[in-house]
């Protein structure tokens, strides 16, 4: 019965506007008690904490005073918890609309301290508010290789306005190579491909940081590795 009856509510989760909180409770705790009708905790939990806010802010201990509630799902509730307080605090560092300078501090901040090469790449909305972001990290100290397909899917599933590239050279000063070359104009034609402005490349060094906008590279970028000048404009039947 219990099988049938999680099955019901993870298809609830395709309508998941409709769910109340101790269902939505309920379909997270299948995952820390697995063989158990998790309805009644989820109800335990909320009169306990009066809300969802209430139950992953609540302390180990306070978890553990509820009824029903072992140090296996304590845990797994103050990690989820744990991991919304971190997400809520990125959210937050995360500028609001995009400026190059203020942006390069940003990713600076970010990319500075890292001992290996990492590609982060951030959707911008047709307001030029920043919406999301997601890192691309091979542990390589010389280099972070991402294959076009994976831009393409990201690019596909987040249907971004505008896009900002930034990366770092963990050993070496903030000056573009071949190589950073080469990749913005890549990157370019995807987001030409894609209807998508690509903003800017900026690039965290040893010394700073390097924007291929503020040095007036990337216009020119955007122009020569446009969909629409390479194929001669508007398509005629």
């Amino acid at each position: 019965m219990h099988e049938g009856h999680r099955q019901r509510m993870l298809e609830r989760l395709l309508k998941a506007d409709t769910l109340q909180d101790h269902e939505l409770l309920e379909i997270l705790l299948f995952n820390a008690v697995p063989r158990k009708n998790t309805n009644p905790l989820a109800h335990e939990l909320l009169s306990a904490f009066t809300s969802l806010d209430g139950v992953f802010g609540a302390d180990f201990e306070e978890l553990l005073s509820v009824a029903g509630v072992g140090k296996e799902t304590a845990a797994y509730l103050k990690c989820v918890g744990l991991c919304f307080e971190r997400m809520g605090k990125r959210k937050r560092e995360l500028p609001k609309f995009f400026n190059v300078r203020d942006f390069s501090e940003f990713v600076s901040a970010r990319l500075a301290p890292l001992d290996c090469e990492a590609l982060e790449l951030f959707c911008i909305d047709a307001n030029e508010r920043i919406r999301f972001g997601k890192r691309f990290s091979a542990g390589d100290t010389q280099r972070v290789r991402v294959e076009p397909e994976e831009i393409s899917r990201f690019l596909a599933t987040h249907r971004p306005a505008g896009l900002v590239a930034a990366h770092n050279h963990p050993d070496s000063p903030a000056v573009p190579s071949d190589a950073d070359d080469r990749f913005t104009a890549q990157l370019q034609m995807l987001c030409s491909l894609n209807n998508v402005r690509l903003y800017d490349h900026i690039i965290v060094g040893t010394d700073g940081t390097y924007s291929y906008f503020l040095v007036g590279r990337m216009e020119e970028i955007r122009r020569a590795f446009n969909v629409n000048n390479l194929i001669g404009g508007r398509i005629c039947p």
